[in-house]
């Protein structure tokens, strides 16, 4: 296979995770987050990631069989003499795109799971206060919620 098939197919994989990346981002914006969706979708992502490993790989493999430095450089060099700089550089711009998304959406998670700490650790704290006293009032609390209507 030579080079520019090769850096087609790699791109059809990339623009799969660009898509379920997108997915994800959606997911992640909803009010209501569908635990089963990401589920699905983290599955997905890890299989496009491991099959563009393997395809990342196999590229590598050949720019050194071929007598290509290694890295960036070589790659670009062996992109240069099959005449398919153009792929190369969408590829890699595509690649950057992904990169961006996918630390974004991680960004997304963790604001999530921060969140849901923290109205964990309120529910731990009101469980183990009572919220109204003998006389039936709100207790006064030091927290940033208030009981009070």
């Amino acid at each position: 296979m030579g080079l520019a098939t090769h850096l087609a197919r790699q791109q059809r994989h990339l623009d799969a995770l660009l898509d379920t990346l997108r997915q994800e981002t959606r997911a992640l914006a909803r009010a209501r987050v569908d635990g089963d969706e990401l589920a699905r979708l983290a599955e997905t992502k890890q299989r496009l990631f491991q099959e563009l490993d393997t395809l990342e790989r196999q590229r590598r493999q050949a720019q050194a069989k071929l007598g290509y430095a290694e890295g960036g450089e070589g790659a670009r060099q062996a992109a240069v003499d099959a005449d398919c700089l153009e792929a190369w550089l969408s590829l890699m711009a595509l690649a950057e795109r992904v990169r961006e998304l996918n630390a974004t959406n991680g960004e997304l998670i963790l604001e999530r799971m921060r969140q849901n700490q923290q109205m964990l650790d309120f529910l731990r704290e009101a469980a183990g206060t009572p919220l109204y006293g003998p006389d039936g009032q709100a207790r006064q609390r030091d927290s940033r919620v208030s009981s009070r209507a």
